[in-house]
């Protein structure tokens, strides 16, 4: 009789957690706006460093304080491993990977996304305040990866 009991509250406590857990992630998803970049387009691996705009990695100017900033990742090395933006600059980071799944994540902003061969990964971020944040990759792609890292210098 006492085991009915221990495995009802038990059951009841499994379920609270589910649904509290169940709430956090919904939170987290659509509450603090936390999505998934774009999949901005495909685009064949062998081919990134021969396709526009891939064939000419690094920063331009496309508005008023608007920037595109185009970013070749390969093991193990992100091409160009320094961007320069201005403060509260919109950039929009194009991603592609001649190689292997890397990582795109830009420190102390909310920029992470994975870069998957055959596809353009886009992620914007408005930098506002004057600091280096230094770009890692966070998905295992290999002997060197502890050493695949860049830097955004906001001036």
């Amino acid at each position: 009789m006492h085991v009915e009991r221990f495995e009802k509250a038990f059951l009841i406590l499994s379920a609270a957690m589910l649904l509290t857990f169940l709430g956090a992630l919904f939170y987290a998803a659509w509450g603090m706006g936390h999505m998934l970049p774009d999949r901005e387009a495909e685009i064949i691996p062998a081919e990134v460093t021969l396709t526009p705009p891939f064939d000419q990695p690094g920063i331009r100017q496309i508005g008023e304080n608007h920037y595109e900033a185009v970013i070749v990742a390969q093991a193990w090395a992100f091409n160009p491993s320094e961007i320069r933006v201005p403060v509260g600059a919109r950039v929009d980071f194009l991603v592609a990977t001649i190689d292997v799944l890397h990582g795109f994540s830009i420190e102390d902003a909310l920029v992470n996304g994975m870069v998957l061969p055959g596809q353009v990964t886009r992620i914007s971020y408005t930098f506002r305040e004057p600091r280096e944040h230094l770009i890692l990759c966070h998905e295992y792609c290999g002997f060197g990866h502890h050493a695949m890292f860049g830097r955004v210098i906001v001036e």
